[in-house]
This record gives structure tokens, C-alpha cells and sequence, in this order.
């Protein structure tokens, strides 16, 4: 279980507004919100830098944030990060007030284990990766970081279902169904490896002029849909 929180220092807002969204990501601030619990939602501002490298880390999502505000620590998990959708830049942030008493549901990443032991490894087998995240129901201070799924023993031909790996303790799967995990797949000939190469350079010649035109529109186009999306 993850025990390391992600901490911020925020500042109450009582503005809100696209021109006050403006305003503040000009100061390397951004908007957000904390609500939940039952209690009124709270408007702050946090610092863009430490927002960005939380984000990118890939963990904000599973990882509890201690956000403090005027000395008083508020326990959220981030349930929802508007990003730039040309730069990438976290935008928009909405906190979720937990405790150990609350359930949510989460994606947590799939971790696959022992695959030099696996006997498809050493007959040049392939894993294909169907799912890289199992949407979990659990409590909301008790995130597993992954979900471990140990390769020892599949063979070429084997499907990894939902119904083969034990779940983090406390957890259960959103989805009622056997879901697959991965599959299996035979080593590729030296022909289909060249029929591959061929079909992906074929396609990269033919898109490559349509996307020099496009991109200069669809750049303007996103920006502006940006804007209108912020508060």
C-alpha cells in the first residue's frame, strides 16, 4: 500500500471565472476545488509547478494529497486534472474530501512479475497487454499501488484472465466479468516483421502532409477550446 501523500499548500480563492483562471496561471498558480463529505466546497489556488510534477509522475490518482489551507490539513484524494490540451499543462485540479471510511473506485496499474521464468519466454513468445489498469472498488486510504500478475508458467497460446491473479486484499474488481489481461502470442515470422515495417511506413508517407496542414488549425482551434472550458 502506497503510505507516501502527495502535499500541497493552496490558498483560498473567492473569485472564480476564466479571466481570474487567467490571472492566476500568469502568478504559476492554478485553480482547484475540494468537496465531498457532506461539506461546502472550497475554491484554493496551488502552485502550477508542484501541480505539473505531481501529474506527471502518473500517481496523483491513487495517491491520497494532503492539501493545507491556513494551517488546517484537508485529506483528498484528485479525482479529476484538466490539462492543457496542447501543452499538457495541468490546468484544473478537483479534490475529493476521504477518509477511512470512504469507498471509491479507482484504475490501478497491472505490474506483470517473473516473466523470465515463464516458459513462453524462452520460446520467444510475445506478451500482448490488454489491460494496463483494473478499475478496483476499495477504501480510499487503502490504494494498492498495483495489481501483481505473475507470468511463471504461461505457455504461447495462454490467456491471462481476471480470474488467474488474487486481487489486493480489501479489493474487488468494478467489472462482474472475466475480464483478459493479456495474451500469449506465438513469435512473429521474418515475413509478417517486413509486411508490419512495410504497411506502417506506407501509412506514416500518406498521413505526414494532411498533418503538417492540420496542425497549425487544430493548435488554434484547441487553445481556444481551452480557454472556454476553464473557469
Amino acid at each position: 500500500m502506497a503510505t507516501t501523500h502527495i502535499k500541497f499548500s493552496a490558498e483560498k480563492r473567492d473569485k472564480a471565472g476564466k479571466g481570474v483562471a487567467r490571472a492566476l496561471r500568469r502568478e504559476n498558480k492554478i485553480p482547484a476545488v475540494i468537496y465531498g463529505a457532506g461539506k461546502e466546497p472550497v475554491s484554493i489556488t496551488i502552485s502550477a509547478k508542484e501541480a505539473n510534477v505531481q501529474y506527471n509522475k502518473g500517481h496523483m490518482f491513487t495517491t491520497l494529497t494532503d492539501v493545507t489551507i491556513d494551517g488546517e490539513k484537508h485529506q483528498t484524494l484528485a479525482r479529476d486534472v484538466q490539462v492543457h490540451p496542447v501543452r499538457d499543462t495541468v490546468q484544473h485540479i478537483d479534490f475529493l474530501r476521504v477518509s477511512s471510511k470512504t469507498k471509491i473506485s479507482v484504475d490501478v496499474p497491472v505490474n506483470f512479475i517473473n516473466e523470465d521464468d515463464a516458459p513462453y519466454a524462452s520460446q520467444g513468445g510475445i506478451l500482448n497487454v490488454v489491460r494496463y489498469e483494473i478499475g478496483l472498488s476499495c477504501m480510499a486510504t487503502a490504494i494498492p499501488e498495483s495489481v501483481e500478475v505473475d507470468l511463471a508458467g504461461y505457455e504461447i497460446g495462454d490467456s491471462v484472465k481476471l480470474s488467474d491473479i488474487t486481487l489486493p486484499s480489501g479489493t474487488k474488481s468494478v467489472i462482474d466479468r472475466d475480464i483478459t489481461i493479456a495474451t500469449i502470442a506465438a513469435p512473429k515470422t521474418a515475413a509478417e516483421e517486413e509486411a508490419e515495417e512495410a504497411e506502417a511506413d506506407a501509412d506514416i508517407e500518406a498521413g505526414t502532409e494532411s498533418d503538417e496542414d492540420a496542425e497549425g488549425g487544430d493548435a488554434e482551434k484547441a487553445e481556444g477550446e481551452s480557454e472556454e472550458k476553464s473557469e
